[in-house]
């Protein structure tokens, strides 16, 4: 599902964000990135979903070659690829949830009413039917990020990837967040989470740990192939 050889990523000033990082995941993993403030877990979330390309190295996600995709091809990636789940929600306030979610189905070349039935069926997953006629301000914190999540799960991605899913809610509804994440994963989704919370990380069947741009340790490495 993902394969990084050699990747780097440099921004104006020399900033390095990247040093050289490889990374393979396999589909159907459930992956944390972890590391502290400034250890290139932002950058290594936006080469994962196609936001960035790399100054160096080679990216492939679901089977494609990123740097020979054009912008156009790499749209239509992510659209159909890969479903984003933000720390703070991203929801359009005074809208509906069923509307935020199926808002974010525009680029896949479904009908507005394609849409809104995948919208309705992806907030019955994750337990939201009765709250989808809800705006955002109505909703709790945890509520909102199932909302997220049904908005990055309704074009059924192969690849989720999760940013701090957890750092804007409470315990109890960060807890319920990472078992709906988990069951996602059970459900045959490849789920990479983004994390400064090692508690979290260590709950994972797989931690990437990261420092100075690079993979500081992979508690896969020691896997066979």
């Amino acid at each position: 599902m993902i394969a990084l050889r050699d990747v780097t990523k440099e921004y104006a000033g020399g900033v390095r964000a990247l040093a050289g990082v490889s990374l393979h995941v396999e589909p159907g993993e459930l992956v944390a990135i972890v590391g502290p403030s400034g250890s290139g877990k932002s950058t290594m979330l936006n080469v994962l979903g196609t936001l960035d390309r790399p100054t160096s190295g080679t990216v492939h996600i679901a089977g494609h070659d990123v740097g020979r995709l054009p912008d156009a091809k790499l749209s239509a990636l992510r659209a159909h690829q890969i479903g984003f789940v933000f720390q703070q929600f991203h929801l359009a306030q005074g809208t509906k949830a069923i509307d935020n979610v199926a808002d974010g189905l525009l680029y896949t070349g479904l009908g507005p009413g394609a849409r809104r039935r995948r919208a309705a069926q992806a907030l019955e997953r994750v337990g939201l039917g009765h709250r989808m006629g809800h705006e955002a301000h109505e909703l709790s914190g945890g509520e909102r990020q199932r909302v997220a999540i049904a908005r990055a799960v309704a074009g059924d991605p192969a690849l989720l990837l999760a940013d701090e899913p957890t750092g804007a809610l409470d315990s109890a509804s960060g807890d319920g967040v990472m078992a709906l994440l988990r069951g996602l994963h059970e459900a045959g989704t490849t789920v990479v989470i983004i994390t400064h919370d090692r508690e979290i990380a260590a709950s994972l069947p797989r931690q990437v740990r990261m420092r100075d741009g690079l993979i500081t340790d992979d508690s896969a490495a020691a896997v066979p192939s």
